[in-house]
């Protein structure tokens, strides 16, 4: 047993899991120091895990040799997950589709707390500078899919993620900064079904989002398509709004929601 009474199996796990939290947010790799002054651990002991991890697969040398960052062992890890769940496996051949469909940038993404999670995303030709990527979180009230799904959530929810009495952060000069002027635009999107963000995540950009169901009729997911301003002419909105519904739709029947009607 540590000092703290837990198991020292139990205090290694978590360290571990520690590191592996802290080098995803140093993509170039930390150094053995940096690593264990940031969690507050001994050098040897870091070593030693460092170490271990490293030979196992789990990390790798970073771009300096004496760095370390995540290693391909947990993208193996990770993709096993992955291919396991309809909803990141159906999710990712919707995406590619509705890409095609349109040829802009398409994302599908989950809501956890007050972030959204991008767990697909597929490019059109057009490229364009973007703070998605998968894996990567954002805050949901700033984006066309976390609109969507903050729709889905009673007021109750929505008191708890975004108190009425505490302004919003800007993201962008356009972002919704409002609690109460949030409300009302999550009202809108609920009443006519699919979300918008007018340059709110990323400056020249917009998107459309609409909802993905699951079999009990829950809002699990939001598909969203983005398109640079100049291109986000009222005719190009209706089609796209077209496409991203269906191809939402088409993504709710595959993971067993029916309406009764045909999208």
């Amino acid at each position: 047993m540590n000092p703290n009474g837990q198991p020292e199996g139990v205090k290694s796990a978590v360290r571990v899991l520690d590191i592996f939290e802290l080098l995803a947010h140093h993509p170039d790799g930390l150094s053995l120091s940096a690593i264990a002054a940031e969690l507050a651990i001994p050098k040897s002991s870091a070593h030693g895990l460092l170490s271990t991890l490293l030979g196992r697969g789990y990390l790798r040398v970073g771009r300096n040799e004496r760095t370390y960052r995540l290693g391909s062992r947990l993208f193996e890890l990770g993709s096993q997950y992955l291919a396991g769940a309809d909803l990141f496996s159906e999710g990712q051949e919707i995406v590619r589709a509705t890409a095609r469909a349109c040829d802009e940038t398409v994302h599908l993404a989950v809501l956890d707390g007050q972030e959204v999670l991008y767990i697909a995303k597929e490019e059109g030709t057009n490229t364009i500078r973007m703070v998605s990527a998968v894996g990567k979180r954002f805050p949901a009230y700033g984006t066309g899919v976390g609109k969507m799904l903050l729709s889905a959530l009673s007021a109750a929810e929505l008191d708890r993620l975004y108190p009425c009495d505490q302004p919003l952060a800007a993201i962008t000069a356009r972002t919704i900064t409002d609690p109460i002027a949030l409300r009302q635009e999550l009202a809108a999107t609920r009443q006519r079904g699919y979300a918008t963000d007018f340059e709110e995540s990323t400056p020249g950009l917009c998107c459309i989002a609409a909802p993905v169901f699951d079999s009990d009729g829950a809002m699990t997911a939001a598909l969203s398509v983005s398109v640079p301003t100049v291109r986000f002419n009222p005719e190009r909105q209706a089609e796209l709004r077209q496409i991203v519904q269906q191809g939402a739709a088409r993504l709710s029947r595959i993971l067993g929601y029916h309406t009764g009607e045909s999208a």
